[in-house]
């Protein structure tokens, strides 16, 4: 019995045309999750390119306010899987924009805490406004359960890749 290709399916021997859903569908998921990440954030930057206000800056600043105000440095980067110099140039260009203010607790002069200040807050407003568009944009015409079954995958691998990076340190050098 012959059966009819499927909807998107291409003739027998060639490959489906570049950047058409039928091609993205083949990839491996990593890449299609690199691919969807960075169009993403295209797309978030193009927004915010006019109010002054970076990706960088507004994912510190999330960062610290679901981290709770105060972090240490070294928790804070462990916290959003970067590497601690990494986020002290952050820190130093967020803290330089009157965005946060660093303290040394005196009962322990060695830490750095991070701190929030009322500039932030108008910060964190735009960019969730920003997001919130972007969000919509982006998911147009995709089902609220097919949204939640993706959120679902998607926990699952970090919890799985948080996993093997406890279980084997060696094998990443960085959590995302």
């Amino acid at each position: 019995m012959v059966t009819a290709p499927g909807p998107g399916a291409t003739p027998r021997g060639t490959a489906p045309r570049a950047g058409s859903s039928t091609a993205l569908a083949a990839e491996p998921l990593g890449f299609l999750v690199s691919r969807a990440f960075r169009r993403w954030r295209r797309a978030l930057d193009a927004r915010l390119r006019n109010r002054e206000i970076t990706y960088g800056t507004w994912v510190t600043l999330v960062y610290l306010a679901r981290g709770g105000d105060g972090m240490q440095q070294r928790t804070l980067a462990e916290f959003m899987g970067i590497e601690a110099p990494t986020l002290v140039r952050s820190l130093d260009r967020l803290e330089r924009d009157g965005l946060i203010v660093r303290r040394t607790p005196p009962a322990d002069r060695r830490v750095r805490t991070v701190h929030l200040t009322a500039a932030s807050a108008d910060v964190l407003s735009t960019f969730d406004a920003v997001a919130d568009e972007t969000r919509a944009l982006l998911t147009r015409g995709i089902e609220p359960e097919a949204l939640i079954a993706c959120r679902q995958v998607l926990s699952r691998i970090i919890a799985n890749a948080d996993a093997a990076a406890a279980a084997d340190p060696t094998a990443a050098d960085e959590t995302d």
